[in-house]
């Protein structure tokens, strides 16, 4: 049995849930989220709660169960408060600047900038001064995509610690070549 897929969804006030032809459709103050509905699940709505239960006692059933009780909790969350991802840039010359809205321009070592187009529905913040990035959206899954895009442009190597990292990811440092005598 599913542990999560047990627990009730709370809806807030200003939350409408919808459900129309295998759609689970989330709006609230933050914007309107579709998603399909896992195969082998149902959705009932009772009162201001939301309750996710498998179709059959089948094992395909069992693992859906609680994968869509997560997602349409991620969906609710994410049209009520949001999410936030924040991105810092560590190296001698390497900068972000926000081109317009829509475009982050790197400069991250290599003979070239590299132009980056943020996806719909993610917003950022560049704090020019602590090379930091925050990113912004209701949709936690476009959020954890473009985060995880940004990153992929400068991983951050183990000897000096330079490149593009989660501000909460830790980096596991070696030690560098031992000098001769």
């Amino acid at each position: 049995m599913s542990r999560i897929g047990k627990k009730p969804i709370p809806l807030p006030d200003k939350v409408s849930f919808e459900l129309t032809e295998g759609q689970v459709i989330v709006s609230g103050p933050r914007g309107r989220l579709t998603r399909p509905l896992p195969p082998l699940v149902a959705v009932v709505q009772e009162e201001r709660e939301l309750k996710v239960s498998p179709v059959d006692e089948t094992r395909e059933a069992r693992g859906m169960w609680g994968l869509a009780r997560t997602l349409i909790n991620n969906m609710v969350v994410g049209v009520t408060a949001g999410y936030t991802r924040e991105l810092l840039i560590e190296g001698f010359g390497y900068r972000v600047a926000p081109k317009d809205a829509r475009w982050l321009h790197f400069t991250l070592g290599y003979s070239h900038p590299i132009l980056y187009e943020l996806p719909d529905g993610v917003s950022a913040e560049v704090d020019l001064k602590v090379n930091k990035i925050t990113l912004k959206s209701s949709d936690k899954e476009m959020l954890g995509l473009a985060a995880a895009t940004i990153r992929s442009f400068r991983k951050p190597e183990p000897y000096k610690g330079k490149g593009i990292r989660y501000a909460n990811e830790k980096i596991r440092r070696k030690a560098g070549k031992a000098g001769s005598k």
